[in-house]
């Protein structure tokens, strides 16, 4: 249990530091942890495909949750326009 609130605590803070980064401004809490965990999985991916281990640590998990936050809305604006 401890572990599912962890990821919704780094989830919720990766989300809306990407949307601080990307566009000014959050998506609202449920969108900020659903961002921030999908932005885990893919950070995670990218992370571990370029040899790299972030996740360690808290500030890991959460340098690797942006990582991949910050690339979903990056891809998301390319695909939009």
């Amino acid at each position: 249990m401890m572990v599912f609130i962890y990821f919704i605590i780094i989830g919720a803070i990766a989300g809306w530091l990407a949307g601080k980064i990307m566009t000014g401004g959050g998506f609202g809490l449920v969108m900020n942890i659903v961002l921030g965990i999908i932005g885990s999985v893919v950070g995670g991916w990218l992370f571990s495909f370029l040899g790299i281990s972030a996740s360690n640590s808290t500030l890991g998990s959460l340098v690797t949750s942006l990582v991949g936050a910050v690339l979903i809305l990056y891809v998301g604006r390319l695909i939009k326009k």
